[in-house]
């Protein structure tokens, strides 16, 4: 999120919540931090927040950081669109050699 994003965050919490002091120091301290993490997912935390409770949130009950993607599940998607354009009878041939070499280890 940009820094303007998280000062917006900060002054959408003064807003929801009028008795919320937003004073230059406490900008100071949350920006940093709110920065790190992804401003439509807070937003929506703190909507939904702001529904149940009357007193201003801490930091840690709208916090919503940025999916990581997990490049194991990137390789199997690829593993996958690749295994799809196998011919179905090479995976045949391939099934019946891998079970022969099991059958033999077997022994």
């Amino acid at each position: 999120m940009t820094r303007d994003e998280a000062f917006d965050i900060l002054e959408t919490i003064a807003e929801l919540y009028p008795k919320y002091e937003l004073t230059k120091r406490k900008a100071i301290l949350l920006l940093p931090q709110i920065i790190k993490m992804d401003y439509d997912r807070v937003l929506e935390k703190l909507s939904a927040f702001a529904l149940v409770h009357p007193y201003a949130p801490s930091l840690a009950e709208i916090a919503a950081y940025p999916r990581e993607t997990n490049p194991h599940l990137e390789q199997m998607r690829i593993w996958q669109q690749e295994a799809a354009q196998v011919p179905e009878e090479t995976k045949r041939l391939f099934k019946a050699q891998f079970e022969k070499v099991i059958k033999e280890l077997a022994r």
